[in-house]
């Protein structure tokens, strides 16, 4: 297959921004990691060239880091199970740690998010205790995120347990979405703040791409990938309020700002650069424009990827896998990226 991206050209721009974004604050950086860590074979199909490690190889180049691995309570319970490798949640998380560590990764802490006194979750803190890792339960706030008044009170960030950390950069990750990385990295923050470091947060993902067309191929193959969440991508209105620019951001992102925002201004100094954020672009550290090399290329696996994504969901839906209205989103997103499926009928699910 031709490329139409060199991850060497990614990885010197991705590091360096991440490297730059660190140096804004007190030598400490809490990176929010979305996506897949260790693999991203979504990332490898739309940008041929991509190496699918490529994350892995990232954090490599930045040395000085340790990994804070979350997993949410409320899964673990409920046996919740990894569409990619059929696996339940508690038995990926305990893959990926072993994964990350073999590639040379300190996995440092790993975090029981959404805490309620879940036995099964309990069951599985004793047992990551018994093989020698440092483990912590974050219960629950109730209302989070937007009491408040609740969160900044005995019963909010305070009551969450600081993890201790050595290195300047944080990375916080997780056995897939929903997994309480964000919710960690605001306690990290109170706490943090409350002990005189002005620390920092910043989120990294690889999509949408927010310097690309909102209309490009690449971007649309993101909703198609997520069709099953409901997905959106937008033009980030505080981004083209501030700057007058336009941005691409998905719509869970944009809906959350405002009380992150809120949130951060709260428990932050002045003085803190987190407080120059004036959209959720400006959160990002996403440079995965500065890797493409050939737009066309990019534009036709991008929508081979629409088309394989279509089929996939058409197979779920027959299994029963999926509802009527993930495949009423992936055939809009069919339509919007101009991809007639039936000249991808050989595409792999």
């Amino acid at each position: 297959m031709k490329r139409g991206f060199s991850t060497k050209k990614y990885l010197q721009a991705q590091t360096k921004a991440i490297k730059d974004r660190l140096s804004k604050f007190d030598n400490k950086l809490y990176l929010e990691f979305g996506g897949k860590l260790l693999y991203d074979g979504h990332a490898s199909r739309v940008l041929p060239g991509y190496e699918a490690d490529a994350k892995v190889q990232l954090l490599k180049k930045l040395k000085n880091l340790e990994v804070i691995y979350c997993i949410s309570a409320k899964d673990i319970e409920r046996g919740k199970i990894r569409q990619d490798t059929g696996l339940t949640y508690d038995s990926q998380a305990l893959n990926e740690i072993q994964e990350i560590r073999n590639q040379g990764l300190n996995v440092s802490t790993i975090v029981i998010t959404l805490y309620e006194n879940e036995k099964k979750a309990l069951k599985f803190r004793n047992k990551l205790r018994r093989a020698g890792n440092k483990v912590y339960l974050h219960p629950k706030v109730s209302g989070y995120p937007r009491n408040m008044k609740k969160l900044l009170s005995k019963e909010g960030l305070p009551k969450k347990p600081f993890i201790k950390t050595k290195q300047p950069l944080v990375i916080v990750t997780g056995t897939g979405g929903n997994s309480g990385k964000m919710a960690v990295c605001i306690a990290q923050l109170f706490h943090e703040q409350t002990q005189g470091v002005n620390a920092g947060y910043a989120k990294f993902e690889t999509f949408p791409v927010w310097n690309m067309p909102i209309n490009h191929p690449l971007n649309i193959a993101y909703e198609a990938a997520t069709a099953d969440l409901g997905d959106q991508n937008i033009i980030d209105p505080y981004h083209l309020k501030h700057y007058k620019k336009k941005a691409v951001n998905y719509n869970r992102d944009i809906e959350n700002f405002w009380i992150l925002k809120k949130m951060i201004k709260a428990i932050t100094l002045k003085d803190n650069y987190i407080n120059q954020y004036h959209s959720p672009t400006d959160m990002g550290v996403n440079m995965a424009k500065a890797g493409i090399i050939d737009d066309k290329i990019v534009r036709k696996a991008s929508k081979e990827e629409i088309a394989r994504r279509f089929y996939r969901y058409q197979q779920e839906y027959k299994r029963k896998q999926q509802t009527r209205k993930t495949m009423n989103n992936i055939r809009k997103i069919l339509k919007k990226a101009k991809v007639d499926e039936k000249k991808y009928p050989l595409m792999k699910i």
